[in-house]
């Protein structure tokens, strides 16, 4: 795989990653909820990413997109595995906090490039305890690939696959090594990240 899929890959593991007005969100009973509430995800990045606004802006509102949309409790959960079960309530809400600003920070800068792109939701099943969502991405000049969103049933998503590439697992695997070279000192993790 060449540099161009990795940025593709890159650029949407967060984008859609990321809102800009609070919304109560949509409880995903059936597929169609589901489908609705990532329709609504993918028009405030698409919306976001023509605004033209500068990059500390831009980070703003990815954030806020993430904190809108995603599921942050239980992705910075799984994000921290086997360490997450002896973190206490306060620290895991401490890190799952700044997991969200490190999450838009991290994959922010690939969005200001996707000026002219596109995100299309395409269909939706029951799969498991979630549903599934999927859209495709068309990126200027490059060919449409396949978005793979993960909703649960509370109505925000959990994870999302680029191409085969799971957001949720990426990031357990850099949160792992970032906690493993402190020792699993989860404290200074957080405070670590929020300077990242």
């Amino acid at each position: 795989m060449g540099a161009i899929d990795l940025d593709r890959r890159t650029f949407l593991l967060t984008g859609c990653a990321m809102a800009v007005l609070p919304v109560t969100p949509i409880f995903a009973a059936t597929p169609r909820d589901a489908e609705k509430l990532i329709a609504r995800l993918t028009k405030d990045i698409n919306k976001s990413i023509e605004s033209r606004t500068s990059d500390a802006e831009l980070y703003v509102q990815f954030e806020a997109i993430f904190r809108k949309y995603a599921d942050v409790a239980t992705m910075s959960r799984y994000a921290l595995g086997a360490d997450a079960r002896s973190a206490t309530k306060k620290q895991l809400s401490a890190f799952g906090d700044v997991f969200v600003t490190y999450i838009a920070r991290k994959y922010g800068a690939y969005f200001k490039d996707f000026i002219g792109g596109e995100i299309t939701v395409k269909s939706a099943k029951s799969v498991k305890s979630f549903f599934e969502v999927r859209a495709e991405a068309l990126l200027s000049g490059e060919r449409p690939f396949d978005v793979t969103f993960r909703v649960n049933d509370n109505g925000l998503f959990a994870d999302m696959l680029i191409e085969g590439i799971s957001l949720a697992r990426t990031e357990k695997t850099e949160i792992g090594a970032l906690l493993d070279r402190r020792n699993g000192n989860l404290d200074q993790l957080t405070r670590d990240l929020s300077s990242l």
